[in-house]
């Protein structure tokens, strides 16, 4: 065969594999109705395991790369998923109507919020001050009235606490909560909406704005003082597979403050290292390596995010300097060790963290 008839063929089965894929979803479709009808969770993880290994071992007998056929069909697992669980989360909505404001709704978290509460059935207005106004859109939140059901505040933390402070003047009968990587900063305003019997929770949604699938992904419900704010917030998430954490406010910035700081400023650290280092980034390239790849990977998504709210991250955590001091100290400790030549210490301080690595799993 020639070249040009071998690409046509190898065509030809991309097109069938694609029409099998669409096969397989139209499936999904069925099974998704079936589990929903029965009442039965979305994911199967034993039927997952079946998948995978099955996959793996037809393809060893075909001489296709087992790691190829896995990550296919991890693939194709999360796809249906994702259309699974989004396909609950409209039929099980719980807006039927009911009105939500999102506060910062143009942001990236907002617009997945506003996203969301749309899914729902929920009549969403988004209260900006990057929107053009128009129906269902006002720059200030004041012009939208607190007339709703549900009230989400997810704009910068510094700005959060404040409006959360407003509304508690303003006392919504509705439920509001905010979403904040902290809670340090929103302490006030928190205390400010529960003292005057305002519905209040407080969310931190330990996803990105791109997110699509919510299993295997924590949504954490932190400790507002008001347990019937908590249950409603929670019933908004009930159709999803997302993993429900709850914390108090202070154990939530204190985790947070090494879950968020000490990562972000680890990479920090190391992209500053890197950057002043007079090394040119095309020779580093050259000389890459599986650790410095990866640990470039995810310096390079830190690097490319919002520098203010970093440093958000950092600043208003009433905790926030225990890690980072932690962070200096733990390099110096490193330093002196290679410095004076000492193997042992060295050798220690790696067992003491794999031992500790080890207690996560």
């Amino acid at each position: 065969m020639s070249l040009k008839n071998l690409r046509d063929e190898m065509s030809s089965i991309d097109q069938q594999i694609i029409e099998l894929i669409a096969k397989r979803q139209a499936v999904v479709d069925e099974i998704g109705n079936t589990k929903q009808s029965a009442g039965r969770a979305t994911r199967d993880y034993e039927r997952e395991r079946d998948v995978l290994e099955t996959a793996r071992s037809r393809a060893v007998s075909l001489g296709v790369d087992p790691k190829l056929a896995d990550e296919v069909m991890t693939t194709l697992i999360r796809a249906s998923l994702t259309h699974q669980e989004r396909s609950r989360v409209v039929a099980e909505g719980r807006g039927d109507g009911r009105r939500a404001l999102i506060i910062g709704g143009a942001g990236k978290m907002g617009g997945w919020f506003v996203n969301f509460f749309s899914s729902q059935g929920f009549l969403t207005v988004i209260a900006d001050a990057n929107v053009e106004p128009g129906p269902g859109k006002c720059r200030d939140w004041r012009q939208a009235g607190i007339d709703y059901d549900v009230i989400v505040v997810a704009t910068p933390m510094a700005i959060s606490g404040q409006i959360l402070a407003e509304l508690a003047k303003l006392k919504p009968a509705g439920l509001v909560f905010d979403i904040g990587s902290l809670k340090s900063p929103l302490k006030s305003g928190i205390a400010a909406l529960r003292d005057a019997g305002c519905k209040v929770a407080s969310l931190h949604p330990m996803f990105g704005p791109d997110t699509e699938l919510l299993s295997g992904r924590h949504l954490i419900f932190v400790d507002a003082g008001s347990a019937e704010a908590t249950s409603e917030a929670k019933d908004l998430f009930a159709a999803t597979m997302v993993e429900e954490l709850e914390m108090g406010l202070d154990d939530h910035d204190r985790l947070i403050a090494y879950v968020l700081g000490l990562s972000h400023a680890l990479n920090i650290a190391f992209f500053t290292a890197l950057a002043e280092s007079g090394e040119a980034a095309p020779k580093l390239a050259q000389l890459s390596s599986t650790t410095f790849d990866a640990q470039l990977l995810v310096s390079g998504a830190v690097a490319h995010d919002n520098p203010h709210m970093y440093f958000e991250i950092q600043h208003l955590n009433d905790f926030g300097l225990s890690p980072l001091d932690a962070l200096c100290d733990s390099a110096g400790r490193i330093r002196e060790l290679v410095q004076t030549g000492d193997e042992a210490g060295f050798v220690e301080l790696m067992q003491k963290g794999r031992e500790y690595l080890a207690t996560r799993r």
